[in-house]
C-alpha cells in the first residue's frame, strides 16, 4: 500500500491510465476485427474502407502508449498486404 502522498497520487494516475489504455486497445481490436471480416468476405472496397478506419485507431493507440508503435506498424503492413492480395 502506498504511504506517501505522491505514491497515492501515482496509484490513482496508474488506475486511470490503465482504464484509458484498455479502452484504446478494445477500440483497436474491434476495428481490426471488422477489417478481418471485410478481408474474409473478399470485398476489396469494403476492406479498404475498414483499413481507413482501423489505421488511425492503431497509430493513435501506439502514439498514446497503449501498445508498441512497431507492433502497430507491423499489423498495418500485414493487413494492407492482405488487402492488396484480395482477388479483384
Amino acid at each position: 500500500m502506498a504511504n506517501t502522498k505522491s505514491a497515492k497520487k501515482m496509484v490513482r494516475k496508474i488506475a486511470t491510465r490503465t482504464l484509458v489504455n484498455k479502452m484504446r486497445r478494445s477500440k483497436v481490436r474491434t476495428s481490426v476485427k471488422k477489417l478481418e471480416e471485410a478481408i474474409a468476405s473478399g470485398d476489396k472496397a469494403l476492406a479498404q474502407e475498414a483499413l481507413k478506419a482501423a489505421q488511425p485507431a492503431l497509430m493513435r493507440g501506439a502514439q498514446k502508449g497503449a501498445f508498441n508503435r512497431k507492433q502497430a506498424a507491423r499489423k498495418i503492413s500485414r493487413l494492407t498486404k492482405r488487402i492488396i492480395n484480395i482477388a479483384s
